[in-house]
């Protein structure tokens, strides 16, 4: 039977469904599109932020995130503007490998901050695929109890080709969320467990939430990204779980007292929570309060911030080199050429190299 029959029926059926109204007001649409088509001044952006406008917030981070050239200068004005009102929140960066429970220590932490009065903004740094460019950016899916609560505000950005597990811009956005009057930023980071530098050279507290039965004791001695925090919270303590997670305490506390004392003087705390069961919770809070007036008397908190101010200076000026390179319409060309020979085995990738950095 074909398909052009009238009594062929498929095995996919769509069911008739309501339709909608014809009549629209045209007078609303055409309001809507102009509203949406407006683009905010610098003035306009700022004075939104620093009145606490959301809208005007995550606007200006969007200004701020993005790749056209033609938006660099408007990006700027908005941050230089917003200065003056920034530098006055706790940092912390939050990480961990995937599966550890990020999304809902954060969920379960933010809530309890907001408790207490503050006002806290999450930037959830989402992975980005190396084939579509894609990220899926569901961190506020995850969080959907701490999304709705007024005090909290939470921004997913890609990573882009960022390595450290943080987006490109989310030393400015800080920056934006300060001066909207969040007194408390959190850096989730993509949980890669490498290249942490990044997320640790723009945060007052960085926080590894680690799990238990994750690896034998080695685990702890191992360099790097336990070398840089200032505190492990042992995640998902609670039912059959709670038994090893106090013995990867003792092994995480054994093993931090073999590390060289720290710029800060302050000894790395290892702590149990359950983000699931809302305990543990606020002796993270306590820990980092006792650390941020610690580091505060002895002057090494603005110390840090002042050494990250100057290495961002660094990065920022390797960051635009790079990309004044990459979109010079010569290198383009020569570029394109170079990879060409280089694919015929008629250069080597050095000497291409070379060549195109003459130029």
């Amino acid at each position: 039977m074909s398909k052009k029959d009238p009594k062929y029926k498929s095995a996919l059926q769509e069911q008739e469904g309501i339709t909608p109204p014809k009549v629209l007001n045209i007078h609303s649409v055409k309001s809507i599109k102009a509203k949406r088509s407006k683009q905010p001044s610098t003035s306009d952006l700022v004075n939104g932020i620093t009145n606490g406008d959301i809208t005007a917030l995550s606007r200006a981070i969007t200004l701020v995130e993005s790749t056209n050239t033609s938006h660099n200068k408007k990006a700027n004005e908005v941050i230089t503007a917003c200065l003056p009102y920034a530098n006055n929140s706790v940092r912390i960066g939050i990480t961990g490998v995937p599966g550890v429970g990020k999304s809902t220590f954060i969920e379960a932490f933010g809530s309890h901050l907001t408790k207490l009065g503050k006002k806290i903004a999450v930037l959830a740094v989402d992975p980005s695929s190396t084939l579509s460019k894609g990220s899926i950016l569901g961190d506020k899916t995850r969080m959907e109890d701490l999304v709705k609560n007024q005090n909290a505000y939470i921004r997913p950005s890609p990573s882009g080709n960022s390595l450290g597990g943080v987006a490109r811009k989310t030393r400015e956005t800080i920056i934006l969320c300060e001066a909207a009057g969040f007194d408390t930023i959190m850096i989730e980071t993509v949980g890669v467990g490498q290249s942490e530098t990044a997320v640790h050279s723009m945060v007052d507290f960085f926080l590894l939430l680690k799990l238990a039965g994750a690896g034998d004791e080695l685990q702890g001695i191992k360099r790097g990204i336990i070398e840089m925090a200032d505190a492990i919270v042992i995640n998902k303590a609670d039912g059959d779980n709670l038994r090893a997670a106090k013995s990867a305490k003792v092994e995480f506390n054994r093993a931090l007292h073999l590390y060289p004392e720290k710029e800060s003087g302050w000894l790395p705390k290892v702590s149990l929570c359950s983000a699931l069961k809302h305990t543990g919770i606020e002796e993270v809070w306590e820990m980092i309060t006792k650390y941020i007036t610690a580091t505060k008397d002895n002057h090494y908190f603005n110390q840090n911030r002042n050494n990250q101010n100057k290495f961002w200076l660094l990065q920022t000026i390797e960051e635009r080199l790079k990309s004044n390179f990459y979109n010079s319409e010569r290198i383009k060309t020569e570029l394109k050429q170079q990879l060409q020979l280089v694919e015929a085995g008629k250069t080597t990738p050095f000497v291409a190299a070379e060549y195109l950095l003459s130029l």
